[in-house]
């Protein structure tokens, strides 16, 4: 058996560490030199980054023709026109989904999408194999299928009242959709209606910026300073877009 060897005198590790961060900021300050600024910096909105808006006169990037119309039919009756606003589909809802579709959200690019996938509950959030262009490609063509069965027409060829009701059972789950769930489906839709039309117009839905201004919501402000202590006040902003004003989108 070997003896015990004895610890070794000298620069401990505390002091290794220590003098090494000495050196560091010493090195640092000897090379370090500050700038002033006098008066206002030039600046131009966008010059840096400007808003890629979605161009709502494009065609559809995801949704084929009959897709997109019976997307567009479920918007206008999941958020009908009334004396406060206009409705989902005029509002732009299915041009929103569409972009969306046909980004990283459609892709499930961000999430983690590898098996197993099981009946999970709740709480533990999505667990389907589908990602969200594969739900809509699935849904929209099990659903007009379903339609045409039972109503001899497309979905968006149906009355108002009949589309309710169809939109009801999927609710429900009580329509049946070949390679769906009919509740995931409706679930999906719905959410991604009210993403659309409560988003900043930039991403192709709430035109105008409808639904802001029918709940009061300013929009993307810069600076709400002189406003802190004005309390129980109306205000009556109006809405900004995170792509600004039209004046401030000419460059140079």
């Amino acid at each position: 058996m070997s003896e015990k060897s004895t610890p070794v005198r000298g620069v401990t590790r505390r002091q290794v560490l220590t003098s090494g961060a000495a050196a560091v900021v010493l090195t640092a300050s000897g090379r370090a030199s500050a700038v002033t600024i006098d008066g206002t910096p030039q600046w131009r909105p966008f010059d840096h980054n400007a808003a890629d808006a979605v161009d709502p006169s494009q065609d559809w990037q995801f949704f084929t023709a009959e897709e997109a119309a019976t997307v567009e039919a479920i918007t206008e009756r999941l958020i009908p026109a009334d004396e406060l606003s206009i409705s989902g589909r005029e509002a732009g809802c299915a041009i929103f989904i569409d972009r969306q579709l046909a980004g990283f959200f459609g892709t499930s690019e961000r999430l983690y999408m590898q098996g197993p996938f099981v009946n999970g509950t709740p709480e533990q959030g999505d667990q389907s194999a589908l990602i969200p262009r594969q739900r809509y490609r699935v849904g929209l063509a099990a659903l007009d299928d379903y339609c045409r069965r039972q109503h001899q027409a497309r979905f968006a060829e149906l009355p108002g009242e009949s589309q309710d009701e169809v939109l009801s059972g999927l609710e429900r789950g009580e329509v049946p959709l070949e390679g769906i769930e009919a509740k995931e489906f409706f679930s999906l839709v719905h959410q991604n209606t009210m993403e659309g039309f409560f988003a900043d117009p930039v991403y192709g839905g709430n035109r105008d910026m409808v639904s802001w201004r029918m709940i009061g919501f300013p929009g993307a402000r810069y600076d709400y300073r002189d406003y802190i202590e004005k309390h129980n006040q109306k205000l009556d902003f109006e809405p900004l877009s995170i792509a600004g004003r039209s004046g401030w989108r000419t460059q140079g």
